[in-house]
């Protein structure tokens, strides 16, 4: 089982024993003798032949694939290795401003991006392109000014979005825009 789960996820695993008699290691032996190799057909074979709900089923099928194994620092440096490297103190200047917002600010890395939470996601740091990180923000009903503007396409998590090309960027308004965020989730 992975090292490192936010709160959520470790509830749930620790859940799927109580409910089921069986460890999340033990459904994860279940899971890969079936040989089943898509993630669908993994999940609808658990609900249909060992009568997982749809959520179990799909922790199980998930973690079956490797989900969790990588700790959130390797997350953190696959996102800004090669051409993306530069990119990094944009992401540091983020994640150090959000940390003096309160103790229970929660740095959860995903494969591309990061998310900012408190009792919800308030922002989403991405290294979009090889010299631009995105800083997206949860600010619902408030329109877009000077360095704000709407997510568009960018993320569905997310109201707005930030354009930073440098760890320069992360200025005042930038931060004054990421406690706002902060301050309503």
């Amino acid at each position: 089982m992975p090292q490192e789960v936010d709160a959520a996820t470790a509830t749930m695993i620790r859940n799927l024993e109580e409910k089921t008699g069986k460890s999340l290691d033990r459904w994860l032996a279940v899971a890969r003798s079936s040989g089943i190799e898509k993630h669908g057909d993994l999940v609808k074979h658990l609900k249909a032949d060992h009568g997982l709900t749809h959520g179990y089923a799909n922790l199980v099928a998930l973690y079956s694939r490797g989900y969790g194994e990588d700790s959130g620092e390797d997350l953190v440096a696959a996102q800004y290795a090669g051409e993306k490297r530069g990119l990094r103190p944009i992401y540091e200047a983020i994640v150090a401003a959000a940390r003096t917002f309160g103790d229970d600010v929660e740095i959860a890395p995903k494969k591309t991006s990061v998310s900012l939470r408190r009792s919800k996601q308030f922002a989403l740091v991405q290294p979009s392109t090889k010299t631009r990180v995105d800083l997206g923000i949860q600010l619902k009903g408030v329109e877009p000014q000077g360095k704000l503007e709407a997510s568009g396409s960018f993320s569905a998590m997310v109201s707005h979005r930030i354009r930073l090309e440098s760890a320069a960027d992360v200025d005042d308004e930038v931060v004054g825009w990421l406690r706002r965020a902060y301050g309503a989730a």
